[in-house]
């Protein structure tokens, strides 16, 4: 299910970092440091790709949350973590103490999320995804 939600929640984070874009006049490069979570490995990639066909490159300063804190070798998640948990202890632990020590000023931390269950999944439902963008600055 995980790789299945990473993928479904990537449109709704490009849509939110978009707008976000759009409303602010801001570019990519604004920011130290673009999160997402948890989009996985696959729904990191499918966010790239998708900004990238809006003519906007986060490569450089992207990453997501599930990335960061899961090893997928080495802990058998596939594609990622636990989304609801991931972009609350990257931020409060490691981007924190990354903005404390003034070594990043500007974060745009995106939370992501699948509304779905075990049973619309097993009845072929859609998974709708969700996010929300907090610009954190110093």
């Amino acid at each position: 299910m995980l790789i299945i939600c990473g993928a479904a929640m990537a449109p709704a984070a490009v849509d939110s970092i978009l707008t976000h874009f759009q409303d602010t006049g801001r570019a990519p490069s604004y920011y130290d440091l673009i999160l997402t979570g948890d989009l996985g490995h696959i729904g990191k990639e499918i966010t790239i790709d998708m900004m990238k066909t809006h003519g906007y490159n986060i490569k450089s300063n992207y990453n997501d949350c599930g990335v960061l804190i899961f090893d997928k070798e080495t802990q058998d998640t596939h594609s990622g973590g636990s989304g609801c948990a991931c972009c609350g202890t990257v931020f409060s632990g490691y981007v924190f103490k990354q903005l404390q020590q003034k070594k990043v000023q500007k974060v745009l931390l995106v939370a992501t999320g699948a509304l779905t269950n075990s049973t619309s999944a097993q009845q072929g439902e859609t998974i709708p995804g969700i996010a929300h963008a907090v610009s954190i600055e110093l």
